[in-house]
């Protein structure tokens, strides 16, 4: 795969590249989106700590499949409001941490989730051999 970032564009912003190119004859995986919750229902407080149990549950599916994150493509990601962008922004960065080629990432506020407890909201889509 190959990150895609034109000159003729302003560089990222943060921890993402603007494209990625991925060839013919891979595998892709597409999760759904992960909210913040553990397997045993617990909910951590805050945007930060969600996020971060967010992009762990994304990485239980991926594993599942035997990719990681050096393998995603893309990152959709929702917070419900602009004061959790920071706390994702972390988690993310922290997730891509050691990963050579950077996905292309996407961040939208939404109105809200489900229940309003819930202030994050990941999906990744992978692909590899």
């Amino acid at each position: 795969m190959r990150a895609l970032s034109p000159p003729s564009i302003r560089p990222p912003f943060a921890a993402y590249s603007h494209g990625v190119e991925v060839p013919p004859g891979l595998r892709w995986v597409a999760t759904s989106g992960q909210l913040g919750l553990a397997s045993d229902d617990t909910l951590p407080e805050g945007a930060y700590a969600q996020a971060v149990q967010c992009l762990a549950n994304c990485a239980a599916i991926l594993a599942e499949a035997g990719m990681s994150a050096a393998d995603v493509v893309r990152i959709n990601a929702f917070v419900t409001d602009r004061a959790h962008m920071a706390g994702y922004m972390r988690a993310r960065d922290e997730w891509l941490s050691g990963v050579a080629r950077l996905p292309a990432s996407t961040l939208v506020i939404v109105s809200g989730f489900t229940r309003p407890e819930f202030l994050v909201e990941v999906e990744v889509t992978a692909a590899s051999r």
